[in-house]
């Protein structure tokens, strides 16, 4: 009987997790999964333990041999020619990987990416579509060449956007799509067979890497906008405002588009079950609330224990852009 195809994955993130379980449990008649490779372990937490990601903790539970290379190199290209790789996936790694790496396996190295390309190419695609109010995502299979995100597509399998998700769903979501996309191409994959069609550049948009300050609620942008950005902020780095010189994190919110209030964006309209706060268009409604060290409690409770009224004044920030039409770097990460 001859040996079935040795494949590697690529990985960091809690996204590639249905993909390795596919494999791993679904697809052993047709290929082996020879190793994982994924970044090193980090420090974390209060206690700044070193602790796994959880690509890198899966592989150690299901007894998968773990490549943790700081840096990926060509001493890591030349492993991958040993052991006699087929092909290589990649998701959500967070390295650049060099022409070396990218030919190293015989078939190469394909890229499952979070995004309906030409939108969004870049770093954080899943949270850019739901900031940007997209009715919908997806994950394409392509080719992975030096320029980010620029090589052709395979296949796209599509994943409707709800409009009450937030990031952290819409990623479950993302990364369960991309098993039916190995159903329908692992042999293609295999065997060397894909066909892929080039993108249309022209079409473009890069998103970047998400920032600790995208938190800050601009209360000048509309209550929708405001809306989708705190549903794609979450759980990190989540919305923020200041009253006074208190810091409160936001929770559970709602936009009411159609309100409309002569007060200007920031001001509290009501403060009872919901803080109703004016925006540039709308109320934007916040349900939840937390202060520093303390838990998050629904609105009303947490008025209760700190009074916040009506003609107050937030405090928030002013949102960036998410989007661009060229990237800040034109390597695949």
């Amino acid at each position: 009987m001859d040996e079935l195809p040795n494949i590697i994955y690529f990985g960091s993130d809690t996204i590639c997790l249905p993909a390795l379980n596919y494999l791993k449990t679904k697809a052993t008649d047709v290929c082996n999964l020879r190793a994982v490779i994924s970044q090193p372990d980090r420090r974390k937490g209060r206690g700044k333990q070193l602790q796994p990601n959880p690509v890198a903790a899966w592989a150690t539970t299901n007894g998968i041999e773990l490549l943790q290379p700081e840096k990926p190199t060509h001493e890591l290209a030349d492993w991958i020619r040993n052991q006699n790789i087929r092909v290589g996936l990649v998701m959500a790694y967070g390295h650049f990987l060099t022409k070396s790496l990218r030919e190293a396996p015989r078939h190469g190295l394909l890229n499952f990416h979070g995004s309906l390309l030409p939108k969004y190419r870049g770093a954080s695609p899943v949270e850019t579509a739901l900031a940007m109010g997209e009715a919908e995502t997806g994950v394409v299979l392509m080719q992975m060449v030096k320029e980010m995100d620029a090589g052709g597509v395979a296949d796209v399998e599509i994943v409707p956007i709800d409009k009450m998700i937030t990031a952290s769903g819409l990623r479950t979501q993302v990364g369960e799509a991309v098993v039916p996309l190995l159903q329908r191409n692992l042999q293609a994959i295999l065997g060397g067979q894909l066909t892929f069609n080039p993108q249309d550049a022209t079409q473009a948009i890069f998103c970047r890497k998400l920032r600790k300050e995208d938190g800050a609620v601009d209360f000048n942008l509309s209550a929708v906008d405001i809306y989708n950005r705190l549903r794609a902020f979450e759980p990190w780095p989540g919305g923020y405002f200041y009253h006074g010189e208190k810091r409160i994190k936001v929770g559970r919110a709602t936009a009411e588009p159609d309100i409309t209030t002569t007060a200007q964006p920031g001001i509290v309209v009501d403060a009872k079950s919901s803080l109703q706060v004016a925006t540039g268009k709308g109320l934007i409604c916040f349900h939840e609330l937390q202060l520093p060290g303390a838990r998050m409690l629904p609105t009303a409770d947490f008025l209760n224990g700190y009074p916040v009224a009506s003609g107050n004044k937030l405090i928030g920030g002013t949102a960036e852009e998410l989007t661009r039409s060229r990237p800040s770097s034109l390597q695949n990460h």
